[in-house]
């Protein structure tokens, strides 16, 4: 398994086993693209699949894939249902790009709307957060916001590049606390793509 010491700034939370049919994961999709009013301004026809079983991220305009980005690294614990803030997982579901940080010290990071309402519904049944968190978190989703990033879901997660971090330990484990890594170059390349409001599923 990947493991590499890094930042703890972007310590991650979150893991949901989606075993989705093809219709049901067009249609998550498309309730996604529906429940962001304020990502308006985000082109709709381009997102961004990440595969945390190949390590790799497709940039997609509509069912067509543009890009591929290979060797991608995710959470040294793997991915699935976050359970606690810290866990190091990285959460599978579907998210908007909240925010962008171009002076991130790992170059660039395009901040996940992570806890999403699935999460949030999760962790209220198994006792995790109370009410209130839950409302917060989906009021957020409602409007169109970046969720609450200081639960005890955890935050903070997102993509972003290694800025002088370790090519060599990037390209031979899973590295981080749950976020999903690209090179430097990598990372310049897709913000070609991205800007806030692109939905991102991680599978």
């Amino acid at each position: 398994m990947r493991q590499y010491k890094t930042d703890k700034v972007h310590q991650n939370s979150g893991n949901i086993k989606l075993f989705m049919t093809r219709k049901n994961w067009r249609r998550a999709l498309l309730l996604s693209f529906l429940s962001y009013g304020s990502w308006a301004q985000a082109d709709p026809d381009v997102w961004l699949l990440v595969d945390t079983q190949k390590l790799n991220m497709e940039v997609k305009k509509g069912d067509k894939t543009v890009a591929v980005l290979e060797n991608i690294a995710i959470g040294r614990s793997g991915a699935g249902e976050k359970t606690h803030r810290g866990d190091d997982i990285t959460p599978l579901g579907n998210y908007r790009v909240g925010w962008i940080n171009t002076k991130s010290m790992f170059r660039k990071f395009f901040g996940l709307t992570y806890p999403n309402v699935e999460h949030a519904d999760s962790a209220l049944k198994k006792g995790k957060i109370d009410s209130d968190t839950y409302h917060h978190i989906a009021k957020a989703h409602d409007s169109g916001q970046v969720p609450p990033q200081d639960t005890p879901l955890g935050g903070q997660i997102g993509i972003h590049g290694l800025g002088s971090g370790s090519l060599a330990i990037h390209k031979s484990m899973n590295w981080t606390h749950g976020c999903i890594a690209l090179t430097n170059d990598q990372i310049d390349q897709l913000s070609r793509w991205v800007e806030k409001g692109t939905l991102v599923t991680v599978k």
